[in-house]
């Protein structure tokens, strides 16, 4: 007769380690932005791909941490991609109910949506040089028109009461 394993409890979270990527000023805007918060779940900042994360946790794919936000819990617990957002938001005080929510089947299309427009903004503001296609760095960003961005196009005409034609 065989044993069946015994579950363990889930360990609680007294801490989670943020793995991210220093080159990136986004990234480095957002750890600032997180230090700041009122944090009800202590959160350490390490760069991604660095010797102290090398050191800290040798198991880990480091290629990857660099590509995706990884979010590290004390008790071994990993967050990828949107989930680790969401651990983030989750160890935040004033957060903590919008995490609940991007947890849930009909807030995780927006968590993942929102990581996707991160990823594509994280690209262009990275300091290891620019991105595929930018070999200039303009990255063919359209500059703003004469009138401060605001776009004249389609406007309807006014007639002489004040009113739209």
């Amino acid at each position: 007769m065989t044993a069946s394993p015994v579950r363990q409890a889930a360990r609680p979270v007294r801490g989670l380690t943020v793995l991210y990527d220093s080159r990136c000023r986004l990234c480095r805007a957002v750890r600032d932005w997180l230090g700041r918060q009122r944090q009800l779940v202590p959160l350490t900042f390490i760069p991604a791909g660095s010797v102290a994360a090398r050191r800290r946790y040798p198991g880990l794919d480091h290629d990857a941490t660099l590509a995706e936000i990884t979010v590290i819990g004390d008790g071994g617990q990993i967050f990828t991609g949107d989930a680790a957002w969401i651990a983030c938001l989750w160890a935040l005080a004033k957060h903590r109910g919008l995490a609940r929510r991007l947890a849930t089947p009909a807030g995780r299309p927006l968590a993942r949506a929102a990581v996707l427009v991160a990823a594509r903004l994280r690209t262009s503001l990275s300091d290891a040089g620019p991105p595929t296609g930018c070999a200039d760095g303009a990255c063919d960003v359209e500059a703003p028109g004469t009138d401060g961005g605001r776009r004249e196009y389609g406007r309807a005409q006014r007639g002489p009461n004040g009113t739209n034609r």
